[in-house]
């Protein structure tokens, strides 16, 4: 991470916070939350998500803030805010352009806005970036830029880290991806998978989803037809999985936030 990087990451849920914790082992970092509850919690050493222990957050230099006045002066900010789906299950980018109009109403001229929440392919760019433009009044790709690189987090899981994970990163021009493999970059040891352009990213952490939901409903269906025929599904699974391409999938529910949303994406 440079020396002249400041950053901000915007939403401090279980993707936020692990990624501003990480990133402040680096540098400076400030994150913001629009919830005075959780800052405040935060503050005093306590992660409702139980994503980092009291002891990680005392000792953290990241600061914290819910003062939107106060992210002004960073040149990277980091969207980790939700996107679900809607009660007809189509996709909700309120919280998305929520955040978007919040960053560009104090964007200075040369910033880096980057979102890793969840979208479908166009999203960032046709979506997000003409809300920046009207919330700052600059120009999307001259005065300031875009970037995306999916988040990875996966709850509960204390193997696959955000410093332990390959990051997709994409940046809007050569120069922004260059700034943002430095950034991110500094928390993982340069794990950093270089994508195409913004769109091959946000289509990227879609599939990676979906495929993972599709394959577990499939088990889940095998796992019924066989407790049907009076199979134990589970001793089938053990003698396929001694193949060495088989994928070994269990039965069972759909975790996390992302797995059963993001096919609706």
């Amino acid at each position: 991470m440079s020396g002249a990087d400041t950053v901000i990451v915007v939403g401090l849920g279980y993707g936020g916070l692990p990624l501003a914790m990480a990133l402040a082992k680096h540098g400076p970092v400030l994150g913001f939350d629009i919830s005075t509850e959780r800052i405040a919690e935060l503050k005093r050493g306590h992660d409702r998500t139980s994503e980092v222990t009291s002891d990680e957050l005392v000792s953290s230099s990241l600061a914290l803030t819910d003062d939107a006045g106060e992210i002004g002066g960073s040149n990277v900010l980091i969207i980790t805010v939700p996107t679900p789906v809607g009660p007809d299950n189509k996709p909700d980018l309120s919280a998305v352009i929520a955040a978007s109009e919040t960053v560009g109403a104090v964007l200075k001229p040369g910033a880096i806005v980057v979102y890793e929440s969840t979208v479908y392919p166009g999203v960032t760019e046709d979506i997000c970036g003409p809300v920046l433009e009207r919330a700052s009044g600059f120009r999307c790709g001259v005065d300031f830029f875009l970037g995306y690189s999916p988040e990875r987090i996966n709850p509960g899981d204390r193997e696959h880290t955000v410093d332990r994970i390959t990051k997709i990163v994409a940046g809007q021009t050569p120069e922004v991806l260059e700034r943002l493999v430095s950034v991110y970059g500094a928390i993982n040891g340069g794990d950093i998978h270089r994508a195409q352009d913004i769109r091959t990213a946000e289509a990227a952490k879609v599939i990676e989803n979906a495929q993972r939901d599709i394959n577990i409903a499939f088990v889940n269906e095998v796992a019924m037809i066989l407790g049907r025929m009076g199979i134990n599904a589970n001793d089938v699974l053990d003698a396929a999985n001694t193949k060495w391409n088989f994928l070994p999938f269990r039965p069972g529910l759909v975790g996390g936030h992302c797995i059963g949303v993001d096919p609706y994406y």
